[in-house]
C-alpha cells in the first residue's frame, strides 16, 4: 500500500502548481483566480526510489458562508485523515494570515506529520519574508518556488526520509470506469453513493465538478477505479477558461478508461450533446453502459415508460443499439449495484477473445446465410478472419476485393458475430483486407 500525502493551505498559495510538479504532469488546473481546485484529486510520484500518492486539496476557508467554500473545508478535512503526511502551503508574499493560523490549529490537533511549504520564495526579499513562517511552531519548514521548482527537492528529501519504506506488493491492473455525461446529470452524486462518502463535492449548480477525481471502490469482492469527470457540454457554450480545460480532461479519461458510465437526465430525456459524448466512447473503442438518472424524478411514470424510453435511446444510438440501459436513481441509490453488474461483464465482454478456428467456423455460416456483394461482376471471396490483438474486439477479415464490401454487409457480420458471442457495450471494429 502506497504513503499518501496531502497538499492543504488557505487559497490560491500554489497547491495545485506544487502537486502537478510533484507529478509530473498538469492534472491539476491552475489559475490566477482563488478557488478552481474543489474536490480531492489524487496523482502517484517517486522520489528517492520511494512511490507515493499525492492529494491536491481545494483553498482551506474556515466558517465560510459560500457553498463551495464549506464544502471545500470538509473535502480538507478528510484529506487530512487519509493521509499520512501533510505538506502545509503558505504564501511568503502575503505572510501569515488568519487562514494560516486556523489551518495551524487543525493540523496540531490532527497529530500528523506537516512539511511547511513557504511558497512564491522568488528572490533574497521573499527570502527575508519568508522567516516569519517559522512562528507557526513546525520544525519541518522549506522555502520553496513551486513554479520553478527551486526548493522542492529539499521537501522531497525530508517528506521521503518520513515516509517507511515501500512493500513487495505489485500494483494489480485495475478495471478503469469513467462517469461522464452533461454538466448536472449526478456524476459525483453517482460516485459519492458508490464509494459511501461525500468524496465529490455535489451542489444543484452545473459545472461543480471540475478535475477528473479518481476513487477506488473496493466492496462485496468488487475491485475497481471509479473516476468522476466534468460535464461535458457543447464547445459553443463553454465560455471560461477553466471550464474549457475541464471539458478536455473529461476528454481525456474517457480515453484513460476501459468502460464508460453515460449519465442521461430522466427528466430531459437523451439529448444531441449525449449522442455527442456516445460519439467520442465509441471512436476510442471504449465500453459504454447507459444509467438513466433521476429516475425517482421522472413525473408521470407507467407500466410501460421505462420500455418506451429505452427504445427511443436504441433508435438514436443506431447502429450501435447493443447497450446496456438501467433506470437509477443515484441520490437513492436506486439500482446502482446493477449498474455495477453491468459494468464488470462489459469489461469482461470487452476483452473476450476468441479462437482463430472457431472464428473461421462462425465467418463461414454467416457467408453461407448471406453471400458478400459482387463487385463489377466479379463476386467478393472471403477467405478467412481473425481476431486482432487490441484491448477491444477488432477483427481483420481477408477477401480479393476489399474495397467492394459495402457498410451495410459489414454491419451485418458484426450483427451476427454480436448474436453469437456476448459482446454487449463494446462497440466492435471490422476491417477487410486484400488476401
Amino acid at each position: 500500500m502506497q504513503s499518501v500525502v496531502a497538499i492543504i493551505g488557505r487559497p490560491n498559495v500554489g497547491k495545485s502548481t506544487l502537486f502537478n510538479r510533484l507529478i509530473g504532469e498538469k492534472k491539476a488546473i491552475t489559475d490566477n483566480i482563488s478557488g478552481v481546485t474543489r474536490d480531492r484529486i489524487y496523482g502517484d510520484t517517486e522520489w528517492n526510489g520511494k512511490k507515493f500518492s499525492v492529494i491536491d486539496t481545494g483553498g482551506f476557508v474556515r466558517n465560510s458562508q459560500d457553498v463551495f467554500e464549506s464544502a471545500i473545508a470538509e473535502q480538507v478535512v478528510i484529506a487530512l485523515e487519509e493521509a499520512d503526511a501533510i505538506i502545509f502551503m503558505v504564501d511568503a508574499a502575503t505572510g501569515i494570515t488568519d487562514h494560516d493560523e486556523a489551518v495551524t490549529n487543525m493540523l496540531r490537533r490532527s497529530q500528523k506529520k506537516v512539511f511547511v511549504a513557504v511558497n512564491k520564495v522568488d528572490n533574497n526579499n521573499r527570502m527575508l519574508m519568508a522567516n516569519e513562517f517559522w512562528s507557526l511552531g513546525f520544525e519541518n519548514t522549506f522555502f520553496i518556488a513551486a513554479i520553478s521548482g527551486s526548493g522542492t527537492g529539499e521537501l522531497l528529501d525530508a517528506l521521503c526520509e518520513f515516509l517507511p519504506e515501500p512493500g513487495e506488493e505489485e500494483g494489480e491492473v485495475l478495471p478503469k470506469f469513467a462517469i461522464v455525461g452533461q454538466p448536472n446529470a449526478g456524476k459525483s452524486s453517482l460516485a459519492n453513493a458508490l464509494l459511501g462518502e461525500d468524496r465529490n463535492i455535489v451542489t444543484e449548480i452545473a459545472g461543480t465538478t471540475r478535475d477528473s477525481i479518481n476513487g477506488l471502490y473496493n466492496k462485496f469482492g468488487k475491485k475497481f477505479i471509479i473516476v468522476d469527470t466534468a460535464g461535458i457540454r457543447k464547445k459553443a457554450k463553454v465560455h471560461e477558461n477553466l471550464e474549457f480545460y475541464s471539458v478536455l480532461r473529461a476528454i481525456r479519461a474517457i480515453e484513460e478508461a476501459d468502460i464508460c458510465l453515460l449519465m442521461i437526465d430522466a427528466v430531459m430525456g437523451i439529448e444531441a450533446q449525449d449522442l455527442s459524448i456516445v460519439s467520442l466512447i465509441i471512436k476510442r473503442n471504449k465500453g459504454l453502459v447507459i444509467l438513466v438518472n433521476k429516475w425517482d424524478l421522472k413525473k408521470d411514470k407507467e407500466t410501460n415508460t421505462a420500455r418506451d424510453i429505452e427504445l427511443k435511446i436504441r433508435e438514436k444510438l443506431s447502429p450501435f443499439k447493443d447497450v446496456p440501459i438501467v433506470f437509477i436513481s443515484a441520490l437513492n441509490k436506486q439500482r446502482i449495484s446493477r449498474a455495477l453488474d453491468l459494468a464488470l461483464k462489459v469489461y469482461d465482454n470487452r476483452s473476450r477473445r476468441i479462437k482463430t478456428s472457431e472464428f473461421n467456423d462462425v465467418l463461414q455460416e454467416i457467408i453461407q446465410k448471406v453471400p458478400p456483394p459482387s463487385h463489377r461482376g466479379k463476386f467478393v471471396k472471403i477467405k478467412y478472419g481473425n481476431q486482432l490483438p487490441l484491448p477491444y474486439p477488432a477483427f481483420a477479415i481477408f477477401c480479393n476485393y476489399p474495397s467492394a464490401v459495402k457498410e451495410s454487409y459489414k454491419n451485418y457480420i458484426e450483427n451476427q458475430i454480436r448474436e453469437r458471442y456476448d459482446f454487449e457495450g463494446v462497440p466492435m471494429s471490422i476491417f477487410f483486407r486484400q488476401k
